[in-house]
């Protein structure tokens, strides 16, 4: 199957760069929106892009700070983040999108669905972040005051180097451990000064010494109006998989999926059991088109979450 295209558009100024295949969104097709999480980039989509281009048109963006995009001094805010998936969306001329969101890309998934509920037609969650305080020791102590100086000692090209050539090694051979290779190229990519920037500056706004510091719980009950699929690794070191078990109960009409052999990149440790739940999820649950007057009585009348 083909590998999705390689493309980029400037956005204010700064390169923008995402992966697409499929159908041309401009006769009508469907559109997937897949945001990676930090660290990451649209790589991260690669074992199961492929086989959605089927039926969407698929577009995976390198987030800004990440992966081939421009990593500016710039605002790494969830709402930053959206506000640019929204412009990449105009830039393409594409109105609405089935959007999946993995790790922060899930908070920034929540985030597009309460700034741009006009734009959003499901929402599809796989170990997100924003729903809980709890995450991994590692990223918290990162938040720390004067961690950016340590972190070229933590993360030196030749390690990079060394662990990179270990890895296509043990491929030769078969042997492969696709939790472990998606964590290696976060790690990675920190070895480059620019990333480490914008990484710290996404970090600290959203996670703190005490665990995550943005939580969407007291907006979930919007959810009722979206179908929102949440997908979890029973084994995810990274972000417990309670969060997701929480959220569901806090979104009327959600689905939980969980992952028992699976961390925190399910969609990479099994690909082909995440298509199967995704492809029904999306065979059970037609688009939605939302308008400003459906969230405005929704906000007017519903209840948020204690």
């Amino acid at each position: 199957m083909e590998p999705l295209e390689k493309r980029s558009v400037k956005i204010h100024g700064h390169e923008v760069v995402y992966r697409i295949g499929g159908p041309d969104p401009s006769e009508g097709a469907p559109v997937l929106l897949l945001i990676h999480g930090m660290a990451g980039s649209s790589g991260t989509w690669r074992a199961v892009a492929p086989s959605l281009t089927k039926r969407f048109t698929v577009i995976a963006p390198d987030l800004l700070g990440h992966g081939a995009s421009d990593k500016p001094r710039h605002d790494y805010s969830l709402g930053a983040f959206a506000s640019g998936l929204r412009d990449l969306m105009v830039a393409l001329q594409v109105e609405r999108a089935t959007v999946v969101g993995q790790s922060l890309g899930g908070g920034i998934a929540m985030q597009f669905a309460y700034q741009h509920p006009e734009r959003i037609e499901r929402l599809v969650l796989v170990c997100s972040g924003g729903l809980g305080p709890e995450v991994s020791w590692i990223l918290r102590a990162l938040t720390l005051p004067g961690s950016e100086y340590l972190m070229p000692v933590l993360f030196p090209g030749f390690v990079r180097d060394a662990g990179d050539a270990v890895r296509r090694r043990l491929g030769a051979f078969g042997l492969r451990a696709p939790h472990i290779e998606e964590e290696w190229k976060g790690y990675a990519s920190l070895t480059d000064p620019e990333t480490r920037e914008a990484f710290i500056k996404t970090l600290r706004a959203v996670i703190d010494l005490r665990g995550q510091s943005i939580s969407a719980h007291d907006r979930l009950y919007l959810a009722e109006l979206l179908p929102t699929l949440i997908v979890w690794g029973e084994k995810d070191r990274i972000i417990p998989v309670a969060h997701g078990r929480q959220a569901h109960e806090a979104m009327p009409g959600s689905e939980l999926v969980i992952f028992e052999h699976s961390g925190h990149f399910p969609h990479v440790e099994e690909p082909q059991r995440f298509l199967h739940v995704l492809e029904d999820f999306f065979d059970r649950n037609p688009p939605v088109h939302l308008d400003a007057e459906d969230w405005q009585e929704r906000l007017a009348h519903g209840q948020p979450v204690s």
